[in-house]
């Protein structure tokens, strides 16, 4: 079986780290990717500091086939990541033609001017190609392995189905869950690690949860190998009711 590619994540933003902004893009990004076959391995929040950026996209780019990021290439002066992307490439940061023929357009129709603060989401690394943003225009780019997106969420998911077909994938990574009320994580801890043990190509792991009414825990096998991912549920399944529990499928309610 093929090595499926593997995917970073990148999230820049001050607003981010100060807890101002909360994140809406890594589910998405971590479900879509896994659906064509490319897992997402790592997730970083980074700052607006260009040295920490430049350094931080060099480091992970050469460990990953595919890095994303999300934020930071709006109009504004903190928005600083495509200049940023340029440095650590060693290219220019130059206005892309077909990006400001874009914006220039979109700007007409608004009747807004194209000023040098909305151009400055036109100006990209020399050498990226855009990816298209059908809800506001400003496009985002790819160099390289590393996919440049806005931190908006609409905006983000919007950009990422317009890139989506043209990523080389893999199998696509599928996932089962069963839990039940009652069961606590102590008391399934060796038989959990025995199906582990079995079943080594998979991640397996127990998530317990709380409500007011009642606790339990949920049971969630995720791969590639989707006999394997049934075979190694069926096994927590019989781990769960050897406890004496019954055990039920798909999320908590």
């Amino acid at each position: 079986m093929s090595r499926n590619p593997t995917a970073c994540l990148l999230i820049i933003g001050n607003e981010v780290l100060s807890g101002r902004t909360k994140d809406a893009n890594l589910q998405f990004l971590a479900t879509r990717l896994g659906e064509i076959g490319i897992p997402l391995r790592e997730v970083r929040v980074i700052p607006d500091v260009p040295d920490t950026i430049i350094n931080t996209v060099n480091e992970v780019r050469q460990h990953f086939d595919h890095v994303f990021t999300t934020g930071g290439i709006g109009p504004t002066h903190d928005d600083i990541t495509a200049e940023c992307i340029a440095r650590a490439f060693g290219v220019p940061w130059e206005q892309h033609p077909e990006a400001m023929a874009l914006l220039a357009a979109h700007y007409e129709r608004q009747g807004s001017e194209f000023n040098a603060a909305r151009q400055r989401m036109a100006t990209i690394p020399r050498g990226a190609t855009l990816i298209e943003n059908p809800v506001s225009v400003a496009p985002g780019f790819t160099i390289g392995n590393v996919h440049v997106m806005a931190g908006v969420p609409r905006i983000m998911q919007a950009m990422f189905e317009t890139l989506a077909p043209g990523l080389e994938g893999g199998q696509a990574v599928v996932s089962r869950s069963v839990h039940a009320d009652g069961l606590l994580e102590g008391n399934l801890a060796e038989g959990l690690g025995a199906i582990q043990a079995r079943f080594p190509a998979l991640d397996i792991g127990s998530y317990p949860y709380y409500r007011p009414d009642r606790q339990g825990v949920s049971l969630v096998a995720k791969g590639v190998d989707g006999a394997a991912v049934e075979a190694a549920a069926a096994e927590m399944a019989a781990l769960i009711r050897g406890l004496g529990l019954e055990p039920v499928e798909g999320e908590v309610a």
